[in-house]
Formats: C-alpha cells, sequence, structure tokens
C-alpha cells in the first residue's frame, strides 16, 4: 500500500483543526494538539497562507481558515445530489413545523451539515452549513448509521443527548437503490418538540413525509 504524502497530511491537519468551532489559534496551540515541531507548523502556515487557505490576524498573531476554502466549499455544496434535491422540501419542513431543519450526510465519522433552514432558536445565527456533528449523539447520525434499527418507524430522535433542553427527530434519506446517502431532521427546544419525553408523533410524520419526498427526487434523478 502507498503511503500518503507527509507534508499534505500535516497541512491538512492543521486545516481540520482551523475549521474546528474554537477561536483563531497560533503556532504553539497547533503545534501542541498535533505533536509536531513549531518551526514545521509555521512553515506550513505559511504556505498555506500564501494561496489564501488560511489568515492571519496582524494583532494577535493567530490563524483561522481563509476565504479561498469557501469558494471551494461551496463547489462542493453545488455538486451535492442530496443538497440540490433537498432543499426546496427542507425549506417547506421548516414552514410546517416552524423548527430548524437541517440536511445532512455522512462524512468519516461525523455527520456533514450541506444545509440548513433556521429556525426560531437560531434566527440569527449563521447557517451552520459545513459543520460536523457527531454520529451517535444526533438524530441525524442515528438516522444515518442506524437505519435497519429505524426503518420500522421510519425516523430517529434524540432528547437532550447533544445539547441539554434541545431535541432532535430525522429520517433516513434514500436514491433509487434504496440505499441511506443523507438524513433530514428539525431540531428545537424539548418542550416543543417533545410530549412527556417523546417526539411529538405530528412533527415525526412530517420529517418522514419530507425525507420520502426528497428519496422520490432522487429516485427520478438518478
Amino acid at each position: 500500500m502507498s503511503r500518503g504524502i507527509q507534508s499534505i497530511e500535516r497541512a491538512a491537519a492543521v486545516l481540520r483543526l482551523l475549521s474546528e468551532r474554537a477561536p483563531a489559534r497560533g503556532v504553539a496551540d497547533l503545534a501542541d494538539e498535533l505533536d509536531l515541531p513549531r518551526g514545521t507548523v509555521h512553515g506550513i502556515l505559511r504556505t498555506l497562507k500564501a494561496v489564501g487557505f488560511v489568515e492571519q490576524d496582524s494583532d494577535s498573531g493567530k490563524y483561522q481558515v481563509g476565504a479561498a476554502l469557501l469558494h471551494i466549499g461551496s463547489r462542493y455544496l453545488e455538486g451535492n445530489e442530496v443538497r440540490r434535491g433537498a432543499i426546496i422540501w427542507a425549506d417547506s419542513l421548516g414552514t410546517q413545523t416552524g423548527e430548524s431543519v437541517r440536511i445532512g450526510t455522512l462524512h468519516e465519522h461525523f455527520v456533514l451539515i450541506v444545509h440548513h433552514v433556521p429556525g426560531p432558536d437560531d434566527a440569527s445565527l449563521t447557517p451552520d452549513i459545513g459543520s460536523l456533528l457527531p454520529v451517535h449523539v444526533t438524530a441525524l447520525g442515528k438516522a444515518l448509521v442506524a437505519h435497519p434499527q429505524v426503518s420500522d418507524r421510519g425516523w430517529a430522535s434524540e432528547v437532550g443527548e447533544l445539547l441539554p433542553g434541545a431535541a432532535s427527530i430525522a429520517a433516513p434519506i434514500e436514491n433509487r437503490k434504496r440505499r441511506v446517502v443523507g438524513a433530514v431532521g428539525i431540531s428545537g427546544v424539548i418542550d416543543r418538540l417533545c410530549e412527556e419525553g417523546s417526539p411529538r408523533p405530528e412533527l415525526a410524520a412530517h420529517v418522514m413525509e419530507c425525507a420520502r419526498a426528497i428519496s422520490r427526487d432522487l429516485g427520478r434523478g438518478l
């Protein structure tokens, strides 16, 4: 088996850390987390800055992801078939339920958010498109990886597992070959989404209807 190019692997590791939801980081912080010499990390950052993949704050000297990555990411989203087929239906689900809607796909061991319709609890926030969420404590993740377990009822849920006081309901999206390629879900405060600790059946029904509609469109497009 051929080995990867070490310099590229290290640069990718730096970008992954910088892409996390955390304040901008300095050379020392990155070097410690990656267990690399500071000189090596500084050289990587200098190169990434030159091509626009990272930016450096002039006051603190710390680094964050750069604008060039936004362009690359937007091209990925434009070509993402699940997102293209789901946008209209996701907007409709948000209108029906009055809650935040997210479309997710599986990326390594995480759920990658490819579309987000803000709800009443996050209307003032930047849509978290591109975020990576844990698989096993999110309804989206459960719908993606535990489909045999949720196929009988058609939906998955989490109540207070990801964030205290919040809940989510999600359903799997399938392609023409009946393979799960994504998930759609709603999230909000427990008092709105749940009744006596369990997801409200009418909300689960709306989520399943949305997932079926997206799946039908994906089937027609393949």
